[in-house]
């Protein structure tokens, strides 16, 4: 049986997918030592099964380097694969150089963790100048869409709804979304002078007027694009719109902002957040399950599981203070 591990953060989202899948839902024990050090021990057996761990990686600086250290034991513990089920997959948005000297993230991190997983699973990457996830990740790694899931939501929940995007480069997904629920769509244009400055224009969409207009989005991240259009579109008439994106990062006070100009904001649960409202479990249990058949060659084993060492075998009270190691000062030596 499948092992689902969730990194700390991810213990709701991991739940419902081990449920979701008749899983076995395993613990993790994580802390810091004093100088800051990552402490990580796996408390579930991972012997001879797949384990999955759980860690979105938004945010990732503050606990990659802990997620590596949880996937190199269940390998070196005997686990046959270890995969990482990312929703949200981070240094996506880095894919060149925008100024002489800065570093190429998304291909750096890439190779981070096609060192440290056998397969990646994640929704909606950011794939803007790379055709495909292969182009920089060394792994297998599955690509899921939640676009359905959101035309679901807005057709349950939004009456006579308008469904507008982003920017041009939306519009095949935003198309794709309004046609699964009969809704007209359309696209904003988006001018971006910076990380944290967006020019929005809003095209003139009084022939719609009557209707609810929903903001769709793969990533509201500083939330200027959704605030600046949200504040434009009762200037036509409109009331105020209803915000659905896949991944809800909300930085700093954007998500505030957006509440002060938006009638309702809903995400997925890729990152968690107040506005989950749509859950993935689902989604990925679904693809694991179809996946864990079909494995075969897939999963790449970067080296067998370790054998015991003698610390480990001696455990960690092997050293009492009667009988120090031989590093420390004060232990005889033969012949002395």
């Amino acid at each position: 049986m499948r092992l689902i591990l969730p990194m700390p953060g991810n213990e709701t989202l991991a739940s419902d997918l081990a449920t979701t899948g008749g899983w076995e839902l395993g613990r993790l024990e994580t802390r810091r030592f004093p100088d800051g050090e990552s402490y990580v021990r796996i408390l579930s057996d991972v012997a001879d099964r797949p384990v999955d761990f759980v860690c979105t990686l938004a945010r990732p600086d503050e606990g990659f380097l802990g997620l590596a250290f949880a996937a190199d034991a269940a390998r070196s513990l005997g686990a046959t694969q270890v995969t990482l089920i990312a929703p949200y997959l981070a240094y996506m948005r880095q894919d060149r150089r925008f100024q002489p000297g800065e570093a190429v993230t998304s291909k750096t991190f890439a190779r981070l963790v096609s060192s440290t997983f056998d397969r990646l699973v994640t929704v909606d990457p950011h794939l803007h100048r790379y055709p495909a996830l292969s182009s920089l990740y060394g792994i297998a790694a599955v690509v899921l869409h939640a676009a359905p899931l959101l035309a679901a939501w807005i057709a349950a929940e939004v009456a006579s709804p308008l469904v507008i995007g982003p920017d041009e480069e939306s519009e095949q997904w935003v198309a794709a979304i309004a046609a699964r629920i009969g809704a007209p769509y359309a696209v904003l244009r988006k001018i971006r002078h910076g990380d944290r400055n967006v020019e929005v224009a809003v095209p003139d969409l009084t022939q719609w007027r009557g209707r609810q207009p929903v903001l769709v989005d793969d990533i509201a991240s500083s939330g200027h694009t959704l605030i600046d259009a949200a504040r434009q579109l009762p200037l036509q008439g409109f009331p105020r719109p209803v915000c659905a994106v896949v991944h809800g990062i909300f930085a700093e006070q954007s998500y505030r902002n957006l509440l002060q100009v938006a009638d309702r904001i809903v995400s997925t649960d890729s990152v968690r957040h107040e506005s989950n409202a749509i859950r993935l479990a689902p989604l990925i249990a679904g693809t694991i399950d179809a996946l864990g058949a079909a494995d075969g060659d897939l999963v790449r084993h970067r080296r067998p599981p370790e054998p015991m060492d003698e610390v480990e075998g001696a455990g960690f009270d092997s050293f009492p203070a009667s009988d120090p190691p031989p590093w420390t000062s004060g232990v005889s030596r033969p012949g002395e």
